[in-house]
């Protein structure tokens, strides 16, 4: 057995290093952090390969002087606490002191900084947690870290980075958790020498529509609570702008960024009955309470917070997004009067009201099969024991089961494809289309029917030549979010190959030019904007090629909606086009498009 021996500090270092930085956004955090707790009210950030080559964060804090500027680079090293009571009145960012020591022992750093005091600046060269050098230089007041090569000496850990886009997106996802709550500090993100995002100071909605877009305003309310334990403020959506996927939901604790799944089932208590199943509300919430009422110390990351009243925080949330959702006519309104009080009959004052009476067959027992249970008086009694004989019938046939489902669906497909152009149908329930060929009963699902043959005419007309655009009499501009905006620019030439003629135009915003010729009678901005969220769904859900996706994304959000009345002409047509597609039983995503009824079937039903 091996005996107990200390680590080495480089290796130390790089084992908090995995706790701390797990990718180029988790150094964006700690430096932006860094220079927010500095008070820098200008902060610059530049990328370079999603993060990977380069990161460098400038900002006009009020610096270091030179043995802070040495001392930063080791592990627990710290100005936000000096004993353990510091711990719980904490209001800074970061109190640890073990980002920069983590960073600098997986990666290439430089700092320059210089006081408003001093005359001169430092200049720190790091290297895989060892010092090279420290030295004088000309340099403004503030702070500049630059963190190149990151993971230089842990080639493994590199190799789990993602892609420049995908690292990317988690760099804005950060950028936007701090310039939320810090709308006085001006942000300004540079990728590649392209400007990313430029947000000068200003209120709290301005911030949000600079980073979403101007449209988002309407779909926001106020919420606005104080209370002696805690305030509560920001902006939820409006029920009828829920989104698929959760996306844009922040919570803030003491204009820190937070995750907490306790504070979450509020919000949707609140919106309970409100939204639809799998739906989920935009919110923004900040809550500012006493620091000695948190415990943020229980992550490396500091993002999960404890309470030490939850349950009042929980009801105070709760209540509070119902009064903001009240005020706007999004929820139900309350009679109070009528709700605590009972409406009663008037009775005569002699009148005897008789209790009442309940009937039931004392001889009855669900478990005796005897004569006193009289299984014969009730018919369907018969009919349910036969069919729980019958319920697993289909599990007899043991390992030859999944073989003989392949066989059938095979079977439904060639009979499908055969079916004749020349039938009867009608519409049900504005939903279901019903038609009968030869000895079966075919009921169609329209809305997923016309998904399949606008995915199938997408995935193979584009194969073989981009799809013609219908030029707008007008432009539509559209504004985007950061993330939804590098989407559509790395998309923009799949977009152009179906027919969508979609230009850049300004920093997050594009301009839609032309549609695909063969749609008519739709909302353009709501379509794209439904096919960027279908299309980042589905990236969440499987893993498609991206044209495959996009297919798939415009097919869902420009098909025919349940609702729609169709004419007889429009509904055979569209089942026509259904048996000419190559798999007319299953949606791209592997939903049923129909259910065959044999006529034999039928009469088997009727003959019991």
């Amino acid at each position: 057995m091996n005996s107990i021996t200390l680590l080495p500090d480089h290796v130390a270092n790089q084992i908090a290093a995995g706790e701390v930085v797990q990718r180029p956004a988790s150094v964006v955090k700690e430096l932006l952090e860094n220079a927010i707790d500095a008070g820098a009210k200008h902060i610059t950030l530049i990328v370079k390969d999603g993060g990977k080559s380069l990161i460098q964060v400038i900002d006009n804090g009020k610096g270091m002087n030179p043995f802070d500027a040495r001392m930063c680079f080791e592990r627990h090293a710290t100005s936000k606490i000096s004993k353990a009571d510091d711990l719980f009145t904490i209001t800074t960012k970061g109190f640890r002191g073990e980002a920069l020591a983590s960073i600098a022992a997986i990666a290439q750093v430089e700092l320059k900084t210089r006081q408003e005091s001093d005359i001169v600046g430092q200049y720190v060269i790091i290297e895989g947690g060892k010092v090279l050098s420290q030295s004088e230089c000309q340099c403004s007041v503030g702070t500049s870290f630059t963190v190149k090569n990151l993971f230089y000496n842990i080639p493994a850990r590199r190799n789990f980075l993602k892609n420049d886009q995908i690292e990317q997106k988690h760099i804005i996802d950060e950028i936007e958790r701090l310039a939320i709550p810090h709308t006085d500090v001006h942000f300004v993100f540079q990728s590649n020498g392209n400007e990313i995002l430029n947000l000068p100071p200003g209120s709290q909605i301005q911030r949000i529509k600079s980073l979403l877009g101007s449209y988002v305003q309407k779909e926001l309310i106020v919420i606005n609570e104080d209370t002696s334990f805690v305030k509560i403020t920001g902006y939820v959506s409006l029920p009828e702008n829920a989104f698929k996927t959760r996306k844009e939901q922040y919570f803030f604790v003491n204009n820190r960024f937070v995750r907490n799944s306790f504070l979450n089932h509020a919000v949707y208590e609140a919106y309970k009955e409100l939204i639809s199943f799998q739906s989920h509300p935009r919110y923004f919430i900040f809550l500012e309470l006493n620091p000695k009422n948190i415990d943020i110390n229980i992550h490396p990351t500091k993002t999960e917070v404890k309470f030490t009243d939850d349950k009042t925080v929980y009801m105070l949330l709760v209540s509070s997004v119902k009064r903001a959702l009240g005020k706007a006519n999004a929820s139900p309104s309350i009679d109070f009067e009528s709700e605590m009080s009972f409406s009663q009959q008037n009775f005569a004052s002699n009148r005897v009201v008789p209790p009442p009476k309940i009937s039931y067959n004392e001889n009855y027992n669900p478990f005796n099969n005897g004569p006193d249970s009289k299984p014969n008086d009730n018919p369907l009694q018969k009919v349910n024991r036969q069919h729980w004989e019958n319920l697993f019938d289909g599990f007899k046939s043991g390992n030859g089961s999944s073989s003989e489902l392949q066989i059938e669906q095979q079977q439904t497909l060639e009979s499908v494809k055969k079916e004749s152009v020349d039938f009867n149908v009608f519409q049900l329930n504005l939903k279901y289309l019903i038609t009968t060929n030869n000895q079966h009963v075919l009921i169609v699902d329209q809305q997923r029917a016309h998904e399949r043959i606008l995915y199938e005419h997408y995935l193979h007309s584009a194969q073989l030549t981009p799809i013609s655009s219908q030029q707008l009499l007008f432009p539509e501009q559209m504004e985007l979010s950061a993330n939804d905006f590098l989407l559509i620019k790395n998309l923009l030439s799949e977009f152009k190959q179906l027919g969508f003629d979609l230009d850049i135009f300004g920093k997050n915003s594009i301009v839609v030019n032309g549609t695909p010729s063969d749609l008519v009678g739709f909302n353009v901005t709501q379509t794209i904007e439904g096919v960027v969220e279908t299309y980042k769904l589905n990236t969440i859900d499987a893993k498609v090629e991206k044209h495959d996706n996009l297919c798939r994304a415009i097919a869902r959000n420009v098909c025919i909606k349940y609702g729609k009345a169709l004419e007889a002409e429009e509904m055979k047509q569209l089942l026509i086009n259904l048996m000419a597609c190559e798999n007319p039983l299953y949606t791209a995503s592997g939903k049923a498009i129909l259910m065959e009824i044999n006529y034999s079937d039928i009469e088997k039903f009727f003959k019991r």
